[in-house]
């Protein structure tokens, strides 16, 4: 049996839409059969998520709108990675500004694609813990709410569908580990 390497080479590419957040290209690429083929990719600089758990643990959510799925969600905090910017700056950042918290134990939990089969987006996971809060520092454009949930409560809010954030998901998951 002949092995075929999984590999595709680019061609060519054209950058189709520069945006605030996200820029979205469309690349031709030679698969590894030698045929051609179109891949659309939306290049993000990449983000973080933070686990912060309170002493009496429940995970610290945050409760927002979001508009591309028309619905409010319960998520971990988390945020985009600026240019310049280290992951672990950025999550502390993050923290502070969406939940008005401070953490004096910091851990990189996992790395992970949040979606590869058409974004570039890098998720850095950490854990927060010892938690100070101060009061939030929302941007002009963000309206969000805390909410502390006990952790074995946020398994069950996985199975009901009251949490359907992949990265919460999974740091949900991650605390059996952390």
């Amino acid at each position: 049996m002949l092995l075929i390497r999984l590999f595709e080479k680019k061609l060519a590419s054209r950058l189709v839409y520069q945006g605030k957040i996200i820029n979205l290209r469309v690349d031709e690429v030679e698969l590894p059969d030698h045929t051609k083929s179109t891949r659309e990719v939306v290049d993000y600089s990449g983000a973080v998520a933070i686990l912060a758990l309170t002493t009496a643990g429940e995970l610290v959510l945050v409760r927002q709108f979001r508009y591309p799925i028309n619905k409010e969600t319960l998520e971990v905090p988390a945020g985009k990675v600026e240019p310049g910017e280290e992951p672990l700056a950025c999550a502390k950042r993050e923290l502070r500004e969406e939940t008005g918290a401070d953490a004096a134990s910091w851990q990189l939990l996992y790395r992970f694609y949040s979606t590869p089969g058409f974004c570039t987006e890098e998720m850095h996971l950490f854990l927060a813990r010892d938690l100070t809060f101060r009061g939030q520092e929302l941007d002009d454009d963000e309206f969000i709410r805390v909410e502390m949930v006990p952790l074995e409560q946020c398994f069950e809010m996985i199975k009901s569908g009251v949490i359907c954030d992949a990265k919460t998901i999974i740091a949900v998951l991650a605390s059996s580990n952390a």
